[in-house]
């Protein structure tokens, strides 16, 4: 088994996916505050996971008061060399439809908090490549195994079978790329805000994932997401606007497909963390090692341990 760990940051419900055995819960002090939960540690598929609660367990923290940099940094101390991330997003084209998954490929930022999306200050100066914010490897492999699952659970779904409320099941989609809009929350957008973002053809929107992909790259942890498809926003006026009661509903049945993909992608992850995300810092650090401060190379320990 790898001692290189796989991390899974999401909702509360999906570390119950059969199968995760070696269970426990484990508190992790970091130098930027208090993580949003203790980290869940355990076996899956022949891998060693590390699953995180974003919102703590009984959604307790707000989008905007997430400390990804102590989430992130918990992950690497841990042992964590990849994340999947799980979160649910709102759609801003037609074509994505409720419960459908979109493997976003690019950010745009429109949160107010770069200072806390980042390790750097404080006596080292960092400048990280984002061009491409994503973990390509890793998102072409959920791509695939999300596409072998679907395509496996719909074949063996008959068409007949019927829903809760009586509909007939439609066929989910999974969709290579997008791009993801980081807004800041905790409100839903304006109708003026989401009709912007559906003209200038923005794929998803969300409250959390940039953060993430930001500390993630600096911490050299590999990160993709998979956005789950709950609503329309309040772009759509042939629609209904989105509601907490509309997300929850489409959350649950978001969480057996993201269950599943999970289990099938892990044993294709490779063991040995050698993509190019694994070496973000290699030309990012300009301050020069003579001249980091103590106190700063300590909290970094473990992104800098290498380089050191």
């Amino acid at each position: 088994m790898s001692k290189h760990r796989i991390g899974i940051i999401g909702g509360s419900g999906l570390y119950h996916i059969e199968g995760f055995t070696n269970q426990k819960w484990v508190k992790v002090k970091t130098p930027f505050g208090p993580p949003s939960d203790e980290l869940l540690t355990g076996t899956l598929a022949g891998r060693e996971v590390v699953f995180l609660p974003r919102h703590a367990r009984g959604h307790r923290i707000l989008p905007s008061e997430l400390n990804h940099r102590a989430n992130l940094w918990a992950m690497k101390s841990l042992g964590v060399a990849w994340v999947i991330s799980v979160s649910a997003v709102g759609s801003l084209q037609a074509k994505y439809r409720p419960c459908d998954i979109v493997l976003p490929d690019q950010f745009l930022d429109r949160t107010k908090r770069d200072f806390e999306h980042t390790y750097f200050g404080r006596g080292i100066v960092g400048h990280i490549a984002f061009a491409d914010p994503i973990c390509e490897e890793l998102r072409q492999l959920l791509l695939k195994a999300g596409k072998d699952e679907l395509r496996e659970s719909q074949t063996s779904s008959s068409k007949s079978k019927r829903d809760s409320h009586g509909s007939s099941f439609r066929t989910i989609a999974i969709h290579d790329g997008g791009t993801y809009v980081n807004m800041e929350g905790p409100a839903f957008s304006t109708r003026a805000e989401s009709i912007t973002n559906h003209k200038l053809g923005y794929d998803v929107i969300g409250m959390t994932n940039l953060g993430e992909a930001k500390c993630a790259r600096e911490a050299e942890i590999a990160y993709a997401t998979m956005a789950m498809i709950t609503d329309y926003d309040c772009w759509k006026v042939d629609e209904a606007h989105v509601t907490v009661e509309m997300v929850i509903a489409n959350l649950m049945k978001n969480a057996a497909t993201a269950k599943a993909i999970i289990a099938r992608v892990l044993p294709q992850i490779p063991t040995d963390p050698n993509w190019p995300c694994h070496d973000g810092l290699k030309n990012a650090i300009m301050t020069d090692k003579k001249l980091w401060p103590a106190k700063t190379k300590k909290e970094l320990a473990p992104l800098l341990k290498k380089y050191l």
